[in-house]
């Protein structure tokens, strides 16, 4: 029985020097301009807004990665936090520390083709990001063609090539891809609102870090208050 109850000490111990001298792993969604990898150099606004959260702690890993690979290491652990929508399919995955600002999703065709509802999309095709959930009325109507794309880049080079007839998300992030792409706003017809969605600071509800949840909510409402989000927001939408 001794033996036991020193066995079960043992791994109480290690199990939380694990977890003491675990990093600290922070995904965030492959979209410009929240996540930017450029040839390997990250950035982004909340590539930046997250670790502004933990300064200079060199306990952090920190990766750009696609939506579904984020879910998915979310659902596993191997991702501690990020910064994303809810998906009804993490509910029991994860916990929700504090909501930043709403995002405004459009769909939005090209030059002259002003969208005024979804119904004018029945019997055309939308570029849709892989992973993402904008818009359940579009992606549930079955007359509406999804393709779905690895980034918004490539929806706006589709729909520059008449592969599509609209692109969809939020209206920033398209803005963004369109210029890398080589293309201003003018590019683009009257956008349609198709949804508003709201990005969490979110943590795996398997992560092995033992985060203090009351200081990061702290810590993170400060840099909102600050206007930090919205100071990079700036910065990175006039580049």
């Amino acid at each position: 029985m001794y033996r036991r109850y020193i066995l079960f000490v043992l791994l109480c111990i290690n199990s939380f020097a694990l977890a003491s001298n675990h990093e600290i792993e922070i995904r965030t969604i492959a979209i410009s301009p929240y996540g930017i990898d450029n040839k390997g150099e990250l950035s982004g606004v909340y590539y930046d807004l997250s670790n502004l959260i933990f300064g200079e702690n060199n306990k952090v890993n920190h990766f750009i990665y696609p939506y579904a690979r984020i879910i998915h290491e979310l659902k596993t652990g191997h991702t501690d936090l990020t910064i994303m929508f809810k998906y009804k399919e993490l509910e029991e995955y994860v916990t929700y520390i504090v909501a930043l600002p709403p995002l405004q999703n459009v769909v939005v065709g090209g030059r002259g083709n002003n969208i005024q509802s979804i119904a004018e999309l029945e019997g055309k095709s939308v570029a849709y990001l892989r992973g993402a959930n904008f818009s359940n009325e579009i992606e549930n109507n079955s007359e509406i063609t999804l393709y779905r794309t690895k980034n918004f880049k490539q929806s706006i080079e589709m729909l520059a090539a008449g592969r599509v007839s609209a692109v969809i998300g939020p209206f920033e992030a398209l803005l963004m891809a369109a210029k890398s792409a080589a293309k201003d706003k003018a590019f683009f017809g009257e956008p349609l609102l198709v949804s508003e969605r709201t990005p969490w600071l979110q943590i795996s509800n398997k992560s092995i870090y033992k985060f203090n949840l009351i200081e990061l909510e702290e810590k993170f409402k400060k840099l909102i208050e600050n206007n930090d989000l919205e100071y990079l927001k700036k910065r990175y939408l006039s580049k």
